[in-house]
């Protein structure tokens, strides 16, 4: 395999024939996931709603016409991949057309077995990093060495698959009291979780933002916010920034390196040598049903 191709942890989104999903489900085993749809209409609608690696299209579904969101599909979130898949099925001269004329500019012809590596190497290469991962990669080149607590932390913040959104479910993965988690910072002369949490909601609202498919209600219910008034009120609070202005002048890399600023770069010390899950002597330890969450290496007998 290729040694740039890297596991997609985002779902690819499908517009298949039914009996071409099977097959692209099989291929992409170990890579990726799929979500499929019946039509580009009802992709398009996922797209506004979540994250996605890429989108898989079937020619054949592009020749009959039916699916006339394409353009609009490839020009709004140009940061997703479009593949387009020739299967068994011929394909006829207007369908290659209607793809080229929508902006569709690649094509994996899996008539052959060779096709279906081509598939797997081409999502893999091709997909969006992860801002999440993106901001891992940096933090760890800003800190250097720390604490297994202290990357705990981070990791909880932007490596797993269910995002917090709350203090309380973010102590929850770590397996610590809320209270106990924000005292260690506290005390650390540290900025609160809840600004590091903050923060790293805003640095995902910004990578969505880059396709301007999103609107800010969709980035809105994306995140889990309240309501797209609720969005606003905290990038006003943050920032000092309406939503809509948020969107022109904040790109993922302009809010990282504002994230990395603010929260990382002037703490290194004090962040390298953080420990929220250590015990002081006299304390109680955390409630088992918390503090099973934790990593095995992470916990601490009681």
């Amino acid at each position: 395999m290729h040694p740039d191709v890297r596991t997609l942890t985002a779902p690819v989104l499908t517009v298949l024939e039914p009996d071409e999903r099977p097959r692209v489900d099989a291929a992409g085993a170990g890579l990726y996931r799929t979500i499929h749809r019946d039509s580009v209409a009802d992709a398009l609608e996922d797209l506004k709603r979540q994250r996605v690696s890429a989108v898989l299209v079937s020619v054949v579904r592009c020749g009959r016409g039916t699916d006339r969101r394409m353009a609009t599909m490839v020009r709004e979130f140009p940061s997703v991949p479009t593949v387009a898949l020739l299967g068994t099925a011929p394909a006829t001269a207007e369908a290659l057309l209607e793809l080229g004329n929508a902006g569709v500019t690649r094509l994996v012809d899996v008539r052959q077995p060779q096709g279906w590596h081509r598939l797997r190497e081409l999502l893999g290469r091709t997909a969006p990093r992860e801002v999440d991962r993106v901001a891992l990669e940096a933090i760890r080149a800003e800190l250097g060495e720390v604490s297994p607590d202290c990357w705990l932390f981070f990791e909880a913040l932007f490596e797993q698959s269910e995002r917090v959104t709350t203090i309380r479910a973010l102590a929850l993965r770590m397996g610590v009291l809320p209270s106990t988690l924000m005292s260690r910072f506290f005390r650390a002369r540290l900025p609160a979780p809840k600004r590091y949490l903050a923060f790293a909601r805003l640095l995902r609202a910004a990578r969505l933002f880059e396709d301007r498919g999103h609107s800010v209600a969709d980035v809105a219910n994306a995140l889990e916010y309240s309501s797209p008034q609720s969005f606003s009120r905290h990038v006003r609070t943050l920032l000092g920034l309406t939503g809509t202005e948020f969107r022109t002048q904040y790109g993922s890399a302009r809010m990282l390196e504002r994230l990395l600023d603010e929260l990382v770069r002037p703490h290194r010390t004090a962040l390298r040598t953080l420990r929220p899950l250590a015990l002081r002597p006299g304390m109680r330890v955390t409630p088992p049903a918390v503090q099973d969450r934790r990593p095995a290496f992470h916990r601490r007998p009681s």
